[in-house]
């Protein structure tokens, strides 16, 4: 009976014994596990923070769930692994999925209505405010002051 005591006290000491320098040891690669590979994850993570994802279209590729965002940060780490340079990788997507991958697209001729849209439309309601106000100026200037009803004489 005393010995079962005994084993009862030292299996679990034992255990805990042997389960401490495990679990040390998987606190310490966790940290080191990104070394060099560090840098690659921050480039990486920046860089798909300047790409749209195409599913949800409002988040950026880094912060986006969906399938084909999580290939898509895939394939930069592929090629920032490999070596290109973050325009190679920009290129390479907008080649791929076009201007609207791009978070900030570029001025181009294929944009130039992306980035000028909101100035128009900003003049044309301008425009369009300036003759509403003309035309009831105009209403305003032609009409009397005060107008009295006329009263008919009946004999």
């Amino acid at each position: 009976m005393a010995e079962r005591r005994r084993t009862g006290r030292i299996l679990p000491s034992l255990l805990l014994a042997l389960a401490l320098p495990m679990w040390v040891l998987a606190q310490g690669t966790q940290g080191t596990q990104g070394g060099p590979n560090a840098n690659l994850d921050e480039h990486v993570n920046r860089l798909t923070s300047e790409l749209r994802c195409l599913v949800c279209q409002n988040q950026t590729v880094a912060d986006s769930q969906a399938e084909l965002a999580l290939q898509l940060k895939k394939e930069v780490r592929k090629q920032l692994a490999q070596g290109s340079t973050d325009e190679e990788v920009r290129a390479f997507m907008v080649q791929r999925y076009g201007d609207f991958v791009l978070y900030k697209p570029r001025l181009n001729s294929s944009t130039w209505l992306l980035w000028g849209g909101p100035l128009l439309l900003l003049g044309l309601a301008a425009l369009l405010v300036g003759l509403y106000w003309r035309e009831r100026r105009a209403a305003w200037d032609g009409a009397p002051d005060s107008v009295l009803p006329t009263e008919e004489v009946h004999s």
